[in-house]
């Protein structure tokens, strides 16, 4: 019996927000250059406070899918990838969902990305690349769940790339890495520390412009959680 009852997934009110626009921009509804309704206005309708609206609006301009304007406010990007975002979900819910084909997907352009932001990444890249392990760095070591910061971390290595397809399609896939981390516990035991070190080391080959190097350090960092998607994959056939 207990087979066959799913576990109750209870959301914040900023992933429902999220949510919500997110299926508003997959169904066409809402259009690139579309602008948002003002904070507060978003905030009285859908009855929550303005700051869960602020933190939704900000993650999902962290995404690339929404941008500020000054003095014009908050649009849709015109970034081209929705409606393949909305596909991509729609298949992964069919499939319930596949999360060894998004791991696969994931080593295929990280370790690229690697590999170009090593050949390509300029000193501002680098900046942003420390800013975000620090800000892991951070959180790990105060024990707290650090995934959104461990994936802005490979976000911020695909800008550096200069390969502005990958960065998309890193950008699609996001959104499903981060809720199939948190609701299959990839990061525990001890995870987040050994990983800490891994992106120290991608960081050293990316600065010193070691490319294979990288390349390989990347691999390295992603093998856990795909050999653990792959035992998954097997034990569901």
């Amino acid at each position: 019996m207990l087979d066959n009852l799913q576990k109750i997934k209870i959301e914040n009110t900023v992933d429902i927000i999220i949510r919500q626009i997110r299926m508003l921009i997959s169904s066409g509804e809402l259009k690139p250059g579309d602008k948002l309704p003002p904070e507060r206005k978003l905030a009285d309708h859908l009855g929550v406070g303005r700051s869960a609206v602020r933190d939704a609006i900000s993650k999902l301009e962290f995404y690339g899918i929404l941008r500020t304007l000054p003095q014009s406010g908050t649009v849709v990007a015109g970034i081209g990838i929705t409606a393949l975002e909305g596909l991509i979900s729609d298949v992964l819910e069919i499939e319930d969902p596949d999360f060894a084909s998004v791991v696969e997907t994931r080593v295929i352009l990280e370790a690229n990305a690697a590999r170009y932001a090593a050949e390509r990444r300029t000193a501002e890249d680098i900046m942003s690349i420390q800013k975000a392990l620090d800000a892991y760095e951070g959180k790990v070591l105060e024990g707290k769940q650090a995934v959104e910061e461990d994936l802005l971390f490979h976000l911020k290595i695909a800008e550096a790339s200069k390969n502005k397809v990958l960065k998309s399609l890193m950008l699609i896939i996001t959104p499903d890495i981060i809720s199939h981390y948190i609701n299959l516990e990839i990061c525990k035991n001890g995870r987040f520390y050994r990983a800490l070190d891994e992106h120290k080391e991608i960081l050293k080959y990316i600065k010193s412009q070691e490319a294979d190097l990288a390349h390989e350090a990347m691999l390295k960092h992603l093998k856990d959680v795909l050999e653990y998607s792959m035992e998954l994959k097997a034990a569901s056939e």
